[in-house]
């Protein structure tokens, strides 16, 4: 390091600290923290330049920005793009139903099963996306074996995260050390380089988070809380199935009252012809003509839609030809589809009429589903309904439709309950694009920043989303806190302040040997992560990494891997990553509880790392 840098470094180092507070605290935007590091990087290092051999600025505002274009941050922003459109069209809905559905009497293996699948899927897809999808899922599981939330969810986090570790493509964190590597001149990283370590450091964390977690944290009780417009709470509505000829219900008889096919719907009333039937249902049997009134959550109503099961066959054919898809088999509901609630407004014309006297179809465009009303039973066919004001109408239809429905002075649109079905056509196409990528890097015909943005592409072209959903997957708080970190990680470079921290970080455990650096930089990495951004973590830490691995004679990607396993030990804070907060509320946690259950975890990977690791490499 030359003497004419030393000033610009120690700055550099403060605004390194200004930063690990302002995205500790946030109490300003993250994105407006970012914009402001940026823009004192850019005017500073413009007055005060740090110039090279040809007396060329090394951090002049193309160096500094050039973070925006790293290969690494375009593969994590088109990974977003293709796991959103998996999340989108449900396509891991099957395999997640699949394991829900192992067995109710063995109740801790089909949860084991559940998270075991979790750390599967988050090795080859964004973490985030696969706890979104599994959140309803572990909540159907916990309520149906009689556990609470706090007894799954933080553990559905803690998994995601471990599995995520294990491959190049398993986490963004990953990506963006690997993309600092690439600029380093280091050879690239390739998927599975760091997966023996990856899997032994997993499997060691999920033990822990499915066999000690659940008993560190408090049973605060109350239901599983999904805090999405899926959830639909406790409200039931009531909807009406019509047996037609080929119907799946067709033949099917009551078992012990109840129809075994309607799982987690109440069987009302079963109209035949002029005579109702009414419960309890002793030896009934279903036969074309029938008309069978239920009572179900919207959760259940949605996944029914979303499953493709065919038991709104019929009725949806009949009174929603347009909006399906008959071209691959029975009609499905997908494509633009939108479910979504209204509340019949008071003093609304609807008021004392039936669905079927309003023409609320013919004049909306939308059909009803279901109807929700709080102050008594309803045993009666849905078209014989009269509606009253603060009746909930489950309504289905094209998502302009549904938009219109806003201006509408006789029904009041519930905007956020609005939820797109997916449709399993594409489906197929989102997991054959998702295979497709994953094949290309794994037969390393291509890089892969190239097979994300391909893949990204493809997701859009093929009609799985459109440009406008894509766009809503990109996540411009990464954008530009990577981004700009990328920025501070130049700037640590070129004035030599990560070579100064490696030859700090050797002269004061230089009596200790190569595995006690080692050890110590995991656990520095991994403090620093649960307080500062997992992303910015391994983008800081990776230039410390490799001038560290310099000054020791040793391949740097040693050291690199360490900050990739540190920086995915986000378990201490619910701040440390984005799954930690998507379960706070589900999971009823609050800060304290993270600290007392993921502390230990943090800990146990350390000391795994630093014993195994040394061995390992051969150090």
């Amino acid at each position: 390091m030359e003497i004419a840098f030393a000033w610009q470094m120690w700055v550099t180092y403060g605004l390194i600290l200004v930063a690990v507070l302002l995205f500790s605290i946030e109490r300003i935007s993250l994105e407006l923290s970012a914009l402001g590091i940026l823009v004192f990087l850019l005017v500073f290092f413009y007055l005060f330049p740090v110039t090279g051999p040809a007396g060329q600025n090394l951090l002049s505002s193309t160096a500094l920005l050039a973070g925006f274009a790293n290969p690494a941050l375009i593969a994590v922003l088109a990974l977003l793009v293709v796991g959103h459109g998996m999340f989108q069209t449900g396509a891991l809905d099957g395999a997640a139903r699949s394991v829900a559905d192992l067995g109710s009497t063995r109740p801790g293996l089909t949860i084991f099963c559940t998270f075991l699948l979790v750390a599967v899927i988050s090795a080859f897809l964004n973490n985030t996306p696969v706890a979104v999808m599994f959140i309803p899922v572990l909540a159907t599981l916990a309520g149906r074996f009689g556990q609470r939330a706090p007894k799954v969810m933080m553990t559905l986090s803690f998994v995601s995260i471990l599995g995520g570790m294990t491959t190049l493509i398993g986490s963004s964190t990953n990506l963006l050390a690997a993309g600092v590597v690439m600029t380093s001149h280091l050879p690239p990283i390739g998927i599975f380089d760091f997966v023996v370590p990856g899997m032994f450091l997993a499997a060691i964390g999920f033990l822990y988070a499915t066999l000690v977690v659940p008993h560190l944290l408090p049973d605060r009780g109350g239901a599983v809380d999904l805090s999405g417009p899926e959830a639909g709470g406790g409200k039931q509505y009531i909807a009406q199935l019509e047996i037609t000829s080929g119907h799946p219900l067709v033949g099917v008889s009551s078992v012990a009252g109840l129809f075994p096919p309607l799982r987690d719907m109440t069987v009302r009333m079963i109209q035949r012809g002029e005579h109702p039937i009414l419960p309890p249902f002793e030896d009934v049997t279903l036969v074309p003509g029938d008309v069978v009134i239920v009572a179900a959550t919207r959760q259940t109503l949605t996944e029914a839609l979303k499953s493709g099961s065919r038991i709104f066959e019929g009725m949806l054919e009949e009174r929603f030809a347009e909006g399906l898809d008959t071209s691959e088999g029975p009609a499905k509901p997908g494509g633009e589809l939108v479910l979504a609630e209204t509340v019949v407004a008071p003093g609304s014309r609807m008021i004392g009429q039936t669905i079927e006297q309003i023409a609320f179809r013919h004049q909306t465009g939308c059909i009803v589903l279901g109807i929700q009303r709080r102050s008594r039973m309803i045993r009666t066919l849905l078209n014989d309904i009269r509606l009253e004001a603060g009746d909930v109408l489950l309504v289905l239809g094209k998502g302009a439709q549904v938009q219109d429905l806003r201006h509408n002075r006789d029904v009041l649109l519930l905007e956020w309950s609005a939820t797109e079905l997916p449709d399993p056509k594409f489906a197929r196409r989102a997991l054959a694009v998702f295979g497709i990528m994953v094949a290309t890097v794994l037969t390393g015909l291509v890089p892969i920043e190239i097979a994300a943005v391909g893949a990204a592409a493809a997701i859009i072209a093929t009609g799985v989303l459109n440009v406008r959903q894509a766009a809503r997957a990109i996540d411009r708080r990464i954008f530009l806190m990577v981004g700009a970190m990328l920025g501070v990680a130049a700037a640590l470079d070129a004035t030599g302040g990560a070579r100064a921290i490696a030859e700090a970080s050797v002269l004061v455990f230089a009596g200790y040997g190569v595995p006690v650096i080692l050890s110590a930089f995991f656990f520095a990495t991994a403090l620093t992560t649960n307080v500062l951004t997992n992303n910015a973590t391994a983008v800081l830490f990776t230039p410390i990494a490799i001038s560290t691995a310099t000054q020791l004679g040793v391949d740097p990607l040693i050291f690199v891997y360490a900050v990739i396993f540190a920086a995915n030990c986000s378990f201490a804070t619910p701040m440390g990553y984005q799954t930690n907060l998507l379960v706070m509320g589900p999971g009823h946690y609050e800060f304290r509880d993270f600290v007392r259950a993921g502390t230990p975890l943090v800990i146990l990977l350390w000391l795994a790392y630093s014993f195994f690791a040394p061995w390992y490499y051969g150090l």
